[in-house]
C-alpha cells in the first residue's frame, strides 16, 4: 500500500535517534528524545490552499526538521508516518558534503604591467 498527501500535505518517517552518544555513551529508552529529523517520503501537488496558491518546495528524499509534534502519525504496512502540512516543516537539513556556494561578489582579477 502507498500513500500519495492531497493538496500541501507531506507524508515522512522519523529518523531515528541515535542509542549512543559522541563519546560513545549507550542512552536508555527513557534518556532519548522523540528525533526531530525526518525523510520525506512523499510529496502532494500543491495547488489551491484556503485561496492562496502554494508550491511544494521540499522533495522525496529530503532530510527535514519537524517539531516534535507536527502532524497526524498514521501505521502502513507496520511501518509509522506523520502526515503533516508543508508549512509545519521548520527547515531542509542539507549535507555538509555539498561543496560550498560562490560568493556573490566575483574575486577581483589581478592585473599586471608589461
Amino acid at each position: 500500500m502507498t500513500i500519495r498527501p492531497l493538496a500541501d500535505r507531506v507524508v515522512i518517517k522519523m529518523v531515528e535517534a541515535e542509542e549512543t552518544t559522541k563519546s560513545g555513551i549507550i542512552l536508555t529508552a527513557s534518556a532519548q528524545e522523540k528525533p526531530s529529523v525526518a525523510e520525506i517520503v512523499a510529496v502532494g501537488p500543491g495547488g489551491m490552499v484556503d485561496g492562496k496558491e502554494i508550491t511544494m518546495n521540499v522533495k522525496v528524499g529530503e532530510r527535514v526538521l519537524v517539531s516534535k509534534y507536527a502532524g497526524n502519525e498514521v501505521k502502513v504496512d507496520g511501518v509509522e508516518y506523520s502526515i503533516l502540512r508543508q508549512s509545519d516543516i521548520l527547515a531542509v537539513v542539507e549535507s555538509d558534503s555539498k561543496p560550498a556556494k560562490a560568493s556573490a561578489k566575483p574575486a577581483a582579477k589581478k592585473t599586471t604591467k608589461k
